[in-house]
């Protein structure tokens, strides 16, 4: 059982003008495989920027990223990425985008095709294998990206804002599916949002992130995700124990965009 350790990351990044911005200090977390992490803040708390160090995209300034005791420096095929758009080859079929990275690796054909048919079944587009890229809505565009994550068999899956362009009801209907994969997968999940709502719905933990220099600001352990693998979402989101949450959470991030609205205008003066 393989785990996910950052320790002391920070990253600075050269401005036009000659300067620096820190937008990262001092993160620190450990994840065990299968845990399902979801990472919220204000704008410009360096998410994402954190999001692609682990993916290997980008060198942190300083501080570590390994996969159990292999220090990770560039991407890898232990690592998977779901874009909130999902970067899929319009030129091939669902089905071939699915296959692309096993058919890369130089896996055999009967190999690919099996694996392809479960995952169909699996993310509910059996019958699409043929369909073209641009034939799918949004939705289904993002159950194919999900897809093809899975069939290179990713010890970690990145997802950063995999459904903010998805509408209301699909996004919610992705919601289900992204728990019953990683229950079904067993595999480790970072998913980066901009909703709590959501962050709290799929995050078995989750981290509200600091405004700049980006720092975990409060971790939370919570019942939500376990419980939507078998409760109606609506009923769960309806409760009062995650009204309540949502509230707090909500308002410590209203605080700190008030923070950084307040150093905006200080600045501007």
């Amino acid at each position: 059982m393989s785990e996910l350790i950052v320790n002391n990351v920070s990253m600075m990044f050269d401005t036009p003008d000659g300067g620096q911005v820190e937008a990262l200090q001092d993160v620190n977390f450990c994840l065990q495989q299968g845990e399902l992490l979801s990472i919220l803040g204000p704008s410009g708390c360096g998410k994402s920027t954190l999001l692609n160090i682990i993916a290997g995209f980008l060198a942190p300034t300083t501080g570590t990223i390994s996969n159990g005791t292999t220090e990770l420096h560039s991407p890898g095929p232990d690592r998977g990425m779901v874009f909130q758009q999902g970067a899929l080859f319009e030129w091939l079929s669902v089905a071939e985008n699915i296959g692309f990275g096993p058919a890369m690796q130089g896996t055999p054909k009967h190999e690919i095709k099996q694996t392809v048919d479960h995952l169909l079944e699996t993310v509910g587009l059996q019958d699409f294998g043929k369909k073209s890229i641009y034939e799918l809505s949004g939705g289904m565009q993002q159950r194919v990206a999900l897809a093809r994550c899975l069939a290179n068999d990713p010890d970690i899956i990145l997802m950063d804002e995999p459904l903010g362009a998805l509408d209301a009801l699909t996004r919610e209907k992705m919601q289900s599916l992204v728990l019953k994969l990683w229950k079904e997968t067993g595999k480790t999940i970072i998913l980066i949002t901009h909703s709590v709502e959501e962050a709290l719905f799929l995050g078995e933990k989750m981290f509200v992130m600091a405004p700049r220099p980006g720092r975990i600001k409060q971790e939370y352990l919570l019942p939500f995700a376990e419980a939507g693998l078998d409760h109606d979402p609506r009923e769960i989101k309806a409760s009062q124990d995650f009204i309540g949450k949502r509230e707090e959470v909500l308002s410590m991030i209203w605080e700190m965009e008030e923070e950084i609205m307040g150093r905006t205008e200080v600045a501007g003066a």
